[in-house]
């Protein structure tokens, strides 16, 4: 008679794991998670610090899946950076500034947009990447770069409907040609100040607590510049 010793179980055959890229359907899912796991450890780790070893058992896939779609930690860190990006960017497509005039409108969109962008998270990888900048020198002026193109666009498209919703004139600094460059002078002047002070670490509810004020001033000095120096600028990029 045949038998079978105590404690133990017949094996069983395991089925071979499937490896390569998942179903279509479930792509999508795979990327978030690879994506959310990069993000908490670059923020724990640094750019430095990090290791795809350590990415790749939060987000439950394996490095070959990682590397198929990022060549390297200097790509996926670019990845997260401007998933937050587009996360905002996305935020204006539905937005519409308000007020009696003009000026205010103007405010009121640069008031939405520091309170997009002065924001921990946000703060926390523009550091990161500047940190950075000495060990991947390209990194830092590439997500830059590559943010601001993307948010050049949306903002110029703003200002074009605040400008068509009041009788400006012949602005030349609003005509469809200039309004790209028009753009970047306003976000550099909005964003900038308040921006610096949040990446030198001051506290963000300090500098939030300024937005109203500071998107006031800019605001009614951005639109002088328009109506009496707007001929003056650039058609190109600045």
């Amino acid at each position: 008679m045949k038998t079978i010793a105590l404690g133990k179980t017949p094996s069983r055959k395991r089925r071979p794991v499937r490896a390569g890229r998942p179903p279509r359907e479930f792509a999508g899912e795979v990327d978030a998670r690879i994506l959310d796991a990069a993000r908490s450890v670059f923020f724990e780790r640094g750019l430095a610090g990090a290791s795809m070893d350590e990415i790749a058992a939060r987000a439950g896939a394996g490095k070959p899946t990682i590397y198929a779609r990022f060549p390297n930690k200097e790509a996926l860190f670019t990845a997260v950076v401007m998933r937050d990006v587009e996360a905002r960017i996305a935020r204006f497509q539905a937005y519409s500034p308000t007020g009696a005039n003009i000026e205010e409108r103007l405010a009121d969109l640069g008031r939405a947009l520091l309170q997009w962008v002065l924001v921990g998270d946000t703060i926390g990888l523009m550091r990161l990447a500047i940190a950075e900048a000495r060990r991947f020198p390209d990194l830092a002026s590439s997500v830059s770069r590559m943010a601001r193109e993307r948010g050049i666009e949306p903002v110029a498209r703003l200002l074009a409907e605040v400008a068509r919703s009041d009788e400006l004139g012949p602005v030349p600094a609003f005509a469809p040609e200039r309004l790209p460059t028009t753009a970047r002078f306003f976000l550099d002047l909005i964003l900038s100040p308040l921006l610096m002070r949040a990446l030198l670490g001051e506290r963000l509810d300090v500098l939030r607590a300024e937005i109203e004020p500071h998107a006031a001033r800019s605001a009614a000095f951005f639109l002088a510049g328009c109506r009496h120096g707007g001929d003056e600028w650039p058609k190109g990029r600045s």
